[in-house]
């Protein structure tokens, strides 16, 4: 179970990351952010004028509404017709639904639709309108736009393959009556035209356009509202200077809002204007026609469209990545910046190949980058946090859990290579030994003399690390605690911690004896050695076994202290002290305390007597624990 527990914390938040991907796929969150991301950067890109492209444009204007009524009838677009042509124009594109005559001159301009070899009529597949009657299939074509779900028209249907001779865009179809050049029609429907064709999963699209409608491909606009652009009033009235229409191609079509002929485009979603800025379908075909002509003449940039399998590859490649930096990157801190640097530069140069006409989708691989470098970095921090915990359970154990958390929060200046660096440092030694324990321990079996044993730490154990002290190591039936070690703190303090140890010790001691005596058991009596001065501290061992190691004089000090002169006892606890620990004591503090000097002795090893103090607990009562660090 516990292993299942610890699998699962390290799936749980991969598969988190994961799910982040599958959802913003699947609730097409992720197209929607391309998509404005495209937005952002088509109205940012600079875009050529149209007054440089042999187009022009006869916009039926709310003024020609008012002046001839709607809809208009067909003997205006007649003279219309007859007056661009006396003035030399190339090709007419009509983009006026007309399959239904207006007006008592219908055959009149079914006659110029049949006769005139460069007049070009519309029809819709979408919505079942036909052309204008009598036009030749040659000079048929259809209008269809196609709409993303969000209704931008960001898309550019140019050709439908294996159609009859009528089904032809309206722009191919006027650019080749304009150039008398179909070599591009040869080419797409060979199959041997290449170009930047869309797909089901092509660039930011996701399974949410249809792939199989023809060749599709991103428009190209032209500065909006930069053709040149007359009414119809304006053609009929002869106010257009003949040689701004001479060899032109000229689209006649509504721009008037009334007509509702508009449409939202990528520049709509930026610019900040009192109505929802709309391109008229006029414009739009005038810039899928320079798109053709630019196409002609070698002077456009095509692009490239990543495919559904470069961008499912390139997410692959971004969650490895994002793995990568999460879980190599030896510091966190490090990890969290070289992502943040990554997917700045990720989307940066993903963006910088949109604004050349590279489209690659960007959520969907930046959202992979994050999402598991994050998981990745949630796992590392869990596990940190578990390591942390642990070496904090391992060092509370011995050691203050206050002092174990300050030791963990300066881990990186008091470690070296996975160890402590040997320091020497100002300590407090306590050393205590069990009386008598060797005849004890033959009256008892081995697990009563345990828990023995362990009933009397756990007096001694607390009453040492929650006054900051920290348990070293323990002596079979004594312990050795350390103040001021692995963090230097106040001498005095320490010392003054010691005491007031021994003295918790003392009256846990006489209520635990009190126990032992109901129980039949052997009462617990303890001799206490204390000893304050420097000792060397450090890890100590090899690969297979390192401890926290105190050894110096202060230590072995303490452990003659405690085993000086065994049989002058009296009580349960003998608590032995050096003049240096009093010395370090507050005036205050040593006022209080009751001491029986015993004098200066020489303890062995050691060639300097020590002035011994014997510390009387009988009328002290334990002092409240000191402030931990």
């Amino acid at each position: 179970m516990k292993r299942f527990g610890e699998s699962l914390q390290r799936i749980v938040p991969y598969a988190a990351g994961l799910f982040v991907l599958v959802l913003l796929r699947s609730t097409g969150l992720a197209q929607t952010v391309d998509l404005v991301i495209y937005d952002l950067i088509t109205s940012q890109r600079p875009a050529e004028s149209g007054q440089d492209t042999p187009i022009t444009l006869i916009g039926i204007k709310e003024s020609d509404i008012q002046r001839f009524g709607w809809p208009i009838d067909d003997g205006l677009f007649c003279k219309a017709f007859d007056t661009l042509n006396n003035n030399g124009v190339s090709v007419i594109g009509f983009d006026i639904y007309r399959d239904k005559g207006v007006g008592d001159q219908q055959q009149c301009l079914r006659d110029r639709f049949r006769e005139r070899s460069n007049i070009v009529s519309i029809f819709n597949i979408a919505a079942d309108i036909g052309p204008v009657p009598s036009t030749p299939a040659e000079r048929q074509s259809y209008n269809d736009l196609s709409l993303d779900a969000d209704g931008i028209l960001r898309r550019d249907l140019v050709h439908v393959t294996g159609q009859d001779e009528a089904t032809v865009s309206f722009p191919l179809r006027v650019m080749e009556l304009a150039t008398g050049d179909r070599s591009l029609r040869e080419a797409m429907d060979g199959g041997l035209h290449q170009d930047a064709w869309l797909s089901a999963n092509g660039g930011g699209y996701h399974n949410n356009i249809d792939a199989g409608l023809g060749m599709q491909r991103l428009l190209r606009f032209r500065e909006p509202w930069s053709y040149r652009l007359y009414s119809l009033a304006q053609l009929l009235d002869g106010e257009i200077p003949p040689a701004e229409i001479n060899n032109q191609i000229v689209l006649i079509g509504s721009t008037a809002a009334s007509l509702r002929d508009l449409f939202t485009v990528p520049y709509s979603r930026f610019r900040r204007e009192e109505e929802v800025f709309q391109i008229s379908g006029v414009e739009i075909h005038a810039n899928r026609i320079a798109t053709l002509l630019d196409q002609r003449n070698s002077s456009l940039t095509a692009g490239w469209i990543m495919p559904g399998w470069g961008n499912l590859l390139l997410v692959i490649l971004s969650c490895g990545s994002g793995l990568l930096l999460g879980e190599t990157v030896p510091s966190m801190r490090k990890s969290v910046l070289a992502v943040g640097l990554v997917s700045l530069g990720l989307a940066s140069g993903l963006g910088i190949l949109l604004w050349n006409h590279i489209w690659v989708g960007i959520a969907m691989p930046i959202t992979g980058l994050l999402s598991l470098s994050g998981a990745a970095l949630i796992h590392r921090g869990g596990m940190s946090q578990k390591h942390s915990q642990q070496i904090r359970q391992l060092l509370g154990q011995t050691t203050s859990p206050a002092v174990a958390k300050q030791l963990w929060d300066q881990r990186h200046e008091l470690l070296s290579n996975g160890r402590f660096e040997g320091r020497q440092l100002p300590i407090t030694a306590l050393f205590t030994d069990i009386v008598a324990f060797t005849s004890v321990s033959e009256r008892m079996n081995p697990s009563e003399l345990m828990d023995w044993l362990n009933r009397s730490m756990s007096i001694c154990v607390p009453a040492v690390t929650k006054r900051g002290g920290m348990v070293n190591k323990f002596t079979g039936d004594g312990m050795l605690a350390v103040f001021g070690v692995p963090v230097v703190g106040d001498q005095s303090r320490e010392a003054q911690a010691a005491l007031e140890a021994a003295a918790e010790i003392k009256l846990g001691l006489e209520a635990l004896n009190q126990e032992l005596e109901q129980e039949e058991k052997p009462q617990i009596r303890i001799r206490v050695g204390i000893h304050s001065g420097d000792a060397l501290v450090g890890s100590m061992g090899c690969q297979d076994r390192i401890e926290y190691a105190v050894i110096g004089d202060a230590v072995n000090c303490a452990s003659r202290l405690e085993s000086l002169d065994k049989g002058r006892h009296n009580g349960v606890i003998r608590v032995l002290l050096s003049s240096n620990t009093i010395d370090l004591l507050s005036e205050d503090f040593r006022r209080s305390l009751h001491l029986n000097h015993w004098g200066s002795i020489q303890v062995k090893g050691r060639n300097q007597p020590l002035d011994v103090n014997e510390l009387s607990l009988d009328n002290a009562p334990a002092a409240a624990p000191a402030n931990e660090p």
